[in-house]
């Protein structure tokens, strides 16, 4: 990491490029025989000028010569649309690439780096600035290069006719170039402006969105959709107080770039009415000019883009070079099964300890429930046993090997994880379900759910299991979201299988069906529960207390309850809600 953290935007781009290398190198020749195709037709149509003036009146000649322009006509169209076809081909590959290489780098990352930034921060990256790179990579790589080099080459000729000539035809150039830098002054800063101004209208957009059942419930419509077209108006005003600011000079620099012959047809009469020189080489200069000016301007129609370049990948790379969760190749040491243990692990968010040296051990194919006080540290370390965040000091093992060096892939295997905010795709429930393990058989996705309690509530949906469950699940209720990502983790088949509040959404009496028929599937098996009623785990073989950060006591329901104050005034505070609900 520390080397691509070196890395500027010129490497950034080089090594995107450098995913499709040989596709952008053909792209490029071609892009250059395109340019250069299209200068030499200016060359064929300076004989026809120079013949016309030598009296020659030889049509075969000049149906040749025009033969020939025709024919680097086609060539120009034909090698433009060839590199222009292959430079998008390859570009849009490479943007998935990025677009994969995103969303593994997410993958890899402590979550609770992933968190720091929101939901709507991460799509407009990976969705918005991975769309910007196109511009980069599809058209200033081939488009740029071919026409830098081939107005080199026009400008030598021009050189060798009349090198007086040929330097007066660039006068204007100077000034349209000093119009094009004031046009660029403040650009980041500005187009940095965007993307934060952006930025802030995703956030806002999706706040208000996922919120509106809260925002309506509560009477927040007014404030809250006035904050998004708040939001709304910066983003506009931001770009349309740019473009009024750069006006003025884009259109002074975009007039004078390509008026070679303002300067030149003046100079150019007046060395031929003095003798220095003769009609078909000042005809030549002239349309050797014209060659200059369409180059000058697709290379100045992109100098914006170029000015942008920086702050594009230096959006997208952001996450990029962000930290991963240190993790080998490949396993050097094998678990000899799964008992899980805390060796004084200590571990925060940011500043904050959250937990103070625990020590914990969870043995194989046992239940196990953690409970405490709201903030004691459950889901903590029911997340560092998933591997979502590395612990600060100590270890956490697995099979006797500290999970930081197995492969994170190969762990996740291991583990089936399933939270209190439970996520599914905007596919059918077969198919969500199906994600646990991508090889199971349909009958084995009907197993799990029915095993799971899930079964009844899906067949009674619109299609069964080819119903749409929506995005993020939204076509079911956050109970039927739950039984059916637990049913996801059943399938999985992994040795541990943790329950962080998953159950939190279920009426009683489903929660006590999905805790049975998990008792059954998790046979051989290492369950933890994180449960916020208490009744439905005094059954686990161990019952851990958490408060404030450590382990207060370990046990057996009646253990604890013997020995425990803590579990004890929990207990009873459980047991009194269950008989105020009946009452």
């Amino acid at each position: 990491m520390k080397e691509e953290k070196r890395r500027g935007t010129l490497g950034w781009v080089m090594e995107f490029a450098g995913m499709n290398k040989n596709a952008y190198l053909a792209s490029v020749t071609m892009a250059i025989i395109s340019v250069a195709a299209g200068f030499v037709s200016y060359l064929f149509v300076a004989n026809i000028i120079r013949a016309l003036t030598d009296g020659n009146r030889d049509m075969q000649y000049y149906l040749i010569q025009c033969g020939y322009i025709t024919l680097c006509w086609l060539v120009n169209k034909m090698a433009h649309t060839i590199s222009t076809t292959m430079s998008h081909k390859a570009t849009f590959g490479v943007l998935a690439q990025i677009r994969r290489m995103l969303t593994k780098k997410l993958s890899l990352m402590p979550l609770g780096d992933v968190l720091d930034d929101s939901s709507g921060s991460y799509k407009n990256i990976i969705v918005e600035r991975v769309d910007s790179v196109e511009t980069t990579l599809a058209h200033i790589i081939p488009e740029v290069i071919s026409n830098a080099i081939v107005p080199v080459g026009i400008f030598v000729l021009m050189l060798k006719v009349n090198w007086k000539l040929a330097l007066l035809s660039l006068l204007s150039v100077p000034l349209g170039a000093l119009f094009y830098g004031l046009m660029m002054v403040g650009a980041t800063d500005s187009f940095r402006n965007t993307i934060e101004k952006t930025k802030a209208l995703n956030d806002t957009a999706v706040e208000y969105i996922n919120g509106i059942e809260v925002i309506k419930a509560f009477g927040k419509t007014k404030t809250s959709y006035e904050k998004f077209i708040f939001a709304a108006k910066e983003g506009a005003d931001c770009f349309i107080e740019w473009m009024r600011r750069c006006n003025l000079w884009q259109n002074l620099a975009m007039t004078l770039l390509p008026a070679q012959l303002l300067s030149l047809l003046p100079f150019t009469g007046w060395f031929y009415l003095t003798g220095r020189i003769d009609g078909a080489d000042a005809l030549l200069m002239i349309i050797l000019t014209l060659g200059l000016v369409s180059p000058f301007m697709i290379i100045a129609g992109h100098v914006d883009n170029m000015g942008k370049m920086g702050s594009i990948v230096k959006e997208v790379v952001t996450i990029l070079e962000k930290r991963e969760m240190q993790r080998p190749d490949k396993m050097n040491e094998f678990p000899n099964g799964s008992d899980i243990e805390f060796r004084n692990v200590h571990f925060g968010y940011k500043d904050q300890e959250v937990l103070h040296g625990v020590n914990l051990t969870i043995k194989e194919g046992t239940v196990n429930a953690l409970v405490g006080p709201s903030g004691s540290g459950k889901s903590t370390i029911a997340k560092l046993i998933a591997s979502f965040w590395d612990v600060d000091s100590g270890e956490v093992l697995y099979g006797g090997v500290d999970i930081r060096d197995i492969p994170l892939d190969e762990y996740n295997k291991h583990i089936a994880y399933v939270s209190q905010d439970n996520y599914l795709f905007d596919e059918t429930v077969m198919e969500n379900i199906r994600m646990g393990n991508p090889k199971a058989s349909d009958e084995d996705v009907i197993n799990a759910a029915k095993s799971c309690g899930c079964h009844d509530f899906i067949m009674n949906l619109e299609k069964g299991y080819d119903t749409i469950a929506g995005g993020a699940g939204g076509h079911l209720s956050g109970g039927e979201r739950q039984r059916i990502s637990i049913a996801r983790a059943m399938l999985k088949n992994a040795p541990v299988v943790i329950l962080d509040e998953a159950t939190a959404y279920t009426d009683p009496e489903n929660e006590a069906l999905v805790q049975k028929s998990v008792a059954k599937l998790i046979r051989k098996k290492t369950l933890i529960v994180i449960a916020h009623r208490l009744s439905t785990i005094a059954s686990a073989d161990q019952i851990i207390v958490i408060d404030d950060g450590t382990v207060t006591a370990v046990g057996t329901q009646n253990e604890l309850l013997n020995n425990c104050p803590l579990y004890r005034n929990m207990w009873e505070a459980h047991i009194s809600s269950k008989d105020s609900e009946v009452a």
